[in-house]
């Protein structure tokens, strides 16, 4: 009897190369070879693409950190499903520390938490994903946001960072790029990978020029208050006032847990634009 099979032939292209997996394989080959260069004797290496702070001996999280999560699990309060959008009580404290640095306080109605930042951008960009749509990317930024965009089947436009201003954005070339389709701009403070820290001025500006052309802006604060020098880290909430404002966060880095996989997306609206228009 003939063995007649169906033939697999999926249409909706190669998830492997739309995927971030495609490229973390590769990152870590590169990671160990330069291991192993280093291991055999040759000039020490400092490795500037390493984005796991716990990795470096020196750098550990704080006692209180870890007494806490010993705490959690020893009272067997928290092993049973959590809500969607997170504990009440977690959402409370993140809402109350974000607060500290804004003009204004956010609700834990504001915060929706994440398996870290990276789901954080997942979400966001699945949520605001339409027939159409694009999206305005720093170029040099964080290629997970290129991934997830092609996952949604959202167009990736990219604006420059202009490296003889400390890498503010070419607000010229975002104006250029923004249509009827454009549904956000990301933008990167403190910036992966350029170090780059913005001034409040030009946050302002950003502010302002995304209230303009009316697109949402997407704050991705990963590495908020790690700063060396002598400019600031403001938060872009701080212009919220202005135009709608999704903050992401982690406690990834500051705190050096990347691998307990917290993150959140902080709606931060004042006016309240995005409840009138009917998308909060």
């Amino acid at each position: 009897m003939e063995n007649k099979l169906s033939k697999w032939d999926f249409k909706n292209g190669n998830i492997k190369e739309k995927s971030l997996l495609s490229i973390r394989p590769a990152l870590k080959t590169i990671m160990e070879n330069l291991k192993e260069e280093e291991e055999e004797g040759s000039k020490p290496l400092i490795h500037l693409g390493r984005g796991d702070p716990s990795s470096i001996p020196c750098f550990r999280t704080s006692p209180v950190t870890e007494d806490a999560i010993f705490s959690a699990v020893r009272s067997a309060k928290f092993n049973g499903y959590p809500p969607a959008v997170g504990l009440p009580s977690t959402r409370r404290s993140i809402a109350e520390y974000l607060s500290h640095d804004l003009p204004h306080q956010l609700s834990p109605d504001d915060i929706f938490l994440t398996a870290g930042a990276n789901q954080a951008i997942e979400v966001v960009t699945a949520v605001l994903a339409r027939p159409g749509a694009n999206i305005l990317l720093p170029k040099p930024g964080y290629p997970f946001y290129e991934a997830r965009a092609a996952c949604s089947n959202v167009e990736v436009r990219h604006f420059d960072l202009l490296p003889e201003k400390s890498w503010e954005v070419d607000l010229e070339s975002v104006k250029a790029l923004v249509d009827d389709h454009t549904i956000a701009i990301v933008i990167i403070n403190p910036g992966n990978p350029c170090g780059n820290v913005f001034t409040s001025e030009h946050l302002q500006e950003i502010a302002e020029t995304a209230k303009k052309l009316g697109i949402l802006v997407i704050a991705d604060e990963v590495y908020s208050h790690l700063c060396f020098g002598s400019k600031p880290f403001v938060p872009m909430g701080v212009f919220g006032s202005i135009t709608p404002i999704l903050t992401l966060g982690s406690i990834s880095k500051r705190w050096i847990i990347p691998g307990w996989r917290l993150g959140w997306i902080a709606m931060v609206d004042p006016s309240g634009v995005l409840e009138k228009s009917g998308k909060k």
